[in-house]
């Protein structure tokens, strides 16, 4: 075959660029007002006005003695009647796991759970608008959260006798990253308990910063075997801007997408799911299963007793995938309690939810497969419906008496106000 001339390679390359170019536009919707600066520096080092208020005096917590727990080869923490294996990871930022306690009538430690950790977060913007309808974002599977884990502030962000973990990652180009203090682990005083003893639980925090927003979690271990796993946010708000200074300026025209939080700035309206992967391992691997409990009111029959009516609990126990999804999050197994959530409200056949279907339900029940960590898929960028938890739950496998996996999401809708901006915390 003859060799393409050079004005033929010319044409060619052209040809690409036109139909490059046919992938490009560019969007005119007008022009708003640029926002004023005033009012939204927050940060307290730089603000020179007086603080109307008292001063408060610094509080410090003793340990004459020291921390009470142990850290092994850099990761396996022991405390109290606790044994777990902590270290960081590139998509899940901090991944607890090996987690046993110790029974307190044989002394055997007895197995809870094989990896616990944050599986993906979705953030979704309620602006169907062309310039914001694509703006929804899996943060741990498209950027991963421990690159963007902040290294933690001794006697700031954790109090004295702390033990910081390093963080390593690979960068694009394979060199070592380094995150120094990105887990923190230390004891908390929480308080005494009727019998005055003193109450002290165990606690392991990662913080990262993830796009405009800072998430921090905490994985906290009480002696009766408790876990109590919290998630913290704040940072700056995403907005968007408006010809309006004033809602009275609005009228009938509020903008669909969110309040009018400061002049010419409107405060988004969003989404925050946070997706767990708990493979509970109770007293081994085998023999787990999940059992739902429902409360329902039950009608006293005539003439058996003075009362109308009572409540009966009812509990059965899951058989299948399916028979797990729960919208209400019911306490199941090794008891999970949630606290304060929601549920998306987006259509399940909404682009951003197929990918972020892992937020149809608070509760999901699998089978273990060693490739279904993440819920939103291994790869997410451009990913549609075929590899989240959805599918997978879909399968209906049989779970009971399985090794399965509890997946726990929560989160809140978040209807900025203005005293959200710039800064918010939730």
């Amino acid at each position: 075959m003859a060799e393409p001339s050079l004005a033929r390679l010319s044409a060619l390359f052209f040809g690409v660029l036109l139909l490059l170019a046919t992938y490009s536009w560019i969007v005119d919707k007008g022009m708003v007002p640029i926002p004023k600066a005033a009012g939204t520096e927050y940060r307290y080092n730089v603000q020179n006005k007086p603080i109307h208020m008292d001063r408060i005096n610094p509080i410090s917590i003793e340990q004459p003695e020291g921390p009470s727990f142990l850290v092994e080869d850099g990761h396996l923490v022991k405390w109290a009647n606790w044994v777990f294996h902590v270290k960081a990871d590139h998509r899940a930022g901090m991944i607890i796991s090996q987690a046993t306690v110790r029974d307190s009538e044989t002394g055997e430690p007895r197995s809870v759970m094989y990896k616990g950790f944050p599986s993906e977060l979705f953030v979704p913007y309620m602006d169907p608008g062309e310039l914001w309808y694509y703006k929804s974002y899996l943060d741990a599977g498209e950027i991963g959260l421990g690159p963007a884990a902040m290294p933690l502030v001794p006697l700031n962000d954790c109090p004295r006798n702390a033990y910081y973990i390093d963080g390593v990652f690979a960068s694009p180009d394979g060199k070592a990253i380094v995150q120094p203090n990105m887990i923190c682990l230390f004891e908390r005083y929480v308080g005494d308990i009727r019998e005055s003893r003193p109450k002290v639980t165990l606690v392991a925090r990662m913080a990262t910063s993830v796009g405009n927003y800072d998430y921090t979690f905490d994985w906290e271990f009480q002696t009766d075997g408790l876990i109590r796993v919290t998630v913290a946010a704040s940072g700056m708000l995403m907005v968007k801007g408006t010809p309006y200074e004033n809602v009275d300026d609005l009228g009938d025209k509020e903008d669909d997408s969110g309040p009018l939080i400061s002049e010419n700035v409107i405060g988004v309206v969003h989404d925050h799911f946070i997706t767990f992967h708990l493979d509970m391992d109770i007293d081994g691997l085998m023999n787990n299963s999940f059992d739902k409990v429902h409360p329902e009111k039950q009608r006293v029959p005539t003439g058996k007793s003075p009362r109308k009516s009572y409540l009966k609990v009812k509990k059965y126990v899951a058989k299948t995938e399916k028979d797990a999804q729960s919208r209400l999050g019911n306490p199941a197994g090794y008891r999970i309690i949630p606290g304060g959530n929601a549920v998306s409200l987006l259509d399940h056949d909404d682009p951003p939810q197929i990918r972020g279907a892992f937020s149809n339900n608070q509760i999901w029940v699998t089978r273990y497969n060693r490739s279904e960590q993440f819920a939103g898929g291994v790869l997410v960028y451009q990913s549609h419906d075929d590899d989240t938890l959805q599918v997978w739950s879909d399968r209906d496998r049989s779970i009971e008496n399985n090794d399965i996996v509890l997946w726990y999401t929560l989160g809140f809708h978040h209807i900025p106000c203005q005293e959200d901006y710039p800064l918010c915390q939730r």
